[in-house]
């Protein structure tokens, strides 16, 4: 088979880097690396994570992958089957491996942790706005791995299910939420009650006025289509169509199925469901992220999947 473009490739499994000249600057500020902290077997959960990652993934060497996957990993993504010899017969057919294998990432993430059994990771990819050529956007995507017995066992991205891929077959087993997520301080509790608050009250019950106590004045928004700081995120949320705020209530209208908490880091994780392109009448899982950096109690930096949209036809 031949090599899949770099666009199919982000979209799958591995992640990739648009390089773009220097032309203008950017819709949104891009992010700042940052490691969030951990403890000695965290650390080592997510050493085993970047390597794996640097070597059988970005390297395609396959024959590694039994160093670092369980037999019977489980793969979220929909479009690449499960199990650890699935995984190495897919990757086969995207042509041969590195050589050298590399010694660094790249790209390496630019936001990473590991907390209980899991280390996730933040991707930062640059494009050109399709709304104005002579500018270029940052956007993101997210890997959350779970770690068994010095194993990657599990992973989730954010992927859709692309056409031309094996079936997708429905993973039954435990959710994400059943796996050791640590042990919360107090600090991150109050974290995880803002970040809470702010995805539950403010965006799903629709109450944007709850920016005024969540969201510091000067909040980094890396969302492209939502500008900068707490007034500019009011302002940007203000005219969305078909949003009405209603009754705040306990539970989640949609809740996630990972709420994860490292320092001042919150990652959620939802599973989402659509149409399977190769089988309109059958549906497929697929996750979405959100993720928050807490400072001084406030919400001071918000990573998602955000992209920008082409022009409409009538907007041409």
């Amino acid at each position: 088979m031949k090599f899949l473009n770099l666009r199919i490739l982000t979209r799958i499994l591995i992640v990739t880097t648009s390089v773009l000249p220097a032309i203008a600057q950017s819709i949104n500020p891009p992010t700042i690396p940052q490691t969030a902290p951990m403890n000695d077997t965290e650390k080592n959960n997510l050493d085993l994570v970047l390597d794996w990652w640097r070597e059988v993934i970005q390297g395609r060497h396959t024959e590694l992958a039994e160093k670092y996957q369980a037999e019977d990993y489980i793969q979220h993504n929909p479009s690449v089957p499960t199990g650890r010899a699935a995984f190495i017969k897919f990757f086969n057919s995207l042509g041969p491996p590195i050589n050298p294998i590399p010694t660094k990432l790249s790209p390496a993430p630019v936001v990473q942790g590991a907390r209980g059994d899991f280390v996730w990771l933040i991707f930062e990819h640059v494009a050109k706005d399709p709304q104005d050529l002579s500018k270029t956007y940052y956007f993101y995507s997210f890997e959350v791995i779970r770690v068994q017995d010095g194993k990657v066992q599990e992973h989730w991205d954010a992927a859709k299910k692309m056409p031309n891929t094996p079936p997708f077959v429905a993973y039954n087993g435990a959710a994400p939420s059943k796996w050791n997520a640590g042990e919360l301080s107090e600090t991150e509790e109050h974290n995880l009650s803002v970040a809470t608050e702010a995805s539950k009250d403010m965006l799903q019950y629709w109450h944007p006025e709850l920016a005024d106590r969540l969201l510091d004045p000067g909040c980094v928004q890396h969302n492209p289509n939502i500008p900068q700081g707490r007034d500019g995120f009011k302002q940007g949320v203000r005219h969305i169509p078909g949003r009405a705020p209603q009754e705040i209530k306990p539970e989640w209208k949609n809740e996630p199925v990972l709420s994860l908490v490292d320092g001042p880091f919150v990652l959620f994780m939802w599973e989402r469901k659509d149409k399977d392109p190769a089988a309109p009448t059958q549906d497929y899982s697929w996750n979405l992220f959100d993720v928050v950096r807490i400072e001084n109690g406030l919400i001071k930096e918000h990573w998602d999947e955000g992209q920008i949209a082409p022009p409409t036809a009538a907007a041409k």
